[in-house]
């Protein structure tokens, strides 16, 4: 891999976050022990089709301003994505949240997400949260955080877990990078 970059996904591409998504919730089954509605789709049963999904999903581009659906692109294809929300989509007093961030499993291991965080991270500067499932199954995912964190801020991060409204008992990470 030579060239990693982020984009800010516009309407126009938004197909491509959405054909990504279903992967990441299907990876979620994993971590969370979760499984599909009875029509195949990670969602509640009101949810038949994935096109159905979407439509709840647009959200991300109804918000300009406010919630920043980025793509991760490594040698011009398709390799994950980045959620970032703003108040008041958010569930304490940070600045920017990172609501989901998924690297396809090809591009794991290889620098990707952390170069793809730190872009993130830089584009944005301010109070900044994250959090993820704190379970030994996710151990993956922790310490990835914990590593590209603590690279990031020089080790002048928080962790900690919380209940958070909406999203249930998890592993939160805040730091400040003004």
């Amino acid at each position: 891999m030579t060239n990693i970059s982020i984009q800010l996904c516009d309407y126009d591409n938004k197909f491509i976050i959405n054909n990504i998504y279903p992967l990441y919730l299907y990876d979620l089954e994993e971590i969370r022990n979760v499984y599909p509605n009875r029509y195949g789709v990670f969602e509640d049963d009101s949810i038949k089709t994935l096109e159905e999904q979407i439509s709840i999903f647009d959200i991300w581009w109804n918000r300009e301003g406010i919630l920043f659906p980025y793509l991760i692109i490594v040698d011009e294809l398709p390799a994950g994505f980045v959620l970032v929300a703003t108040p008041p989509y958010l569930v304490d007093d940070s600045d920017f949240m990172i609501n989901e961030m998924f690297v396809m499993r090809q591009f794991r291991g290889k620098g990707v997400g952390e170069y793809a965080a730190r872009a993130i991270f830089n584009k944005h500067l301010g109070n900044w949260m994250l959090f993820t499932t704190p379970t030994d199954s996710n151990l993956k995912t922790i310490n990835f955080w914990r590593k590209t964190l603590s690279n990031y801020t020089n080790n002048q991060f928080i962790e900690r877990d919380e209940e958070l409204l909406h999203f249930g008992f998890s592993k939160v990470f805040k730091f400040i990078n003004k």
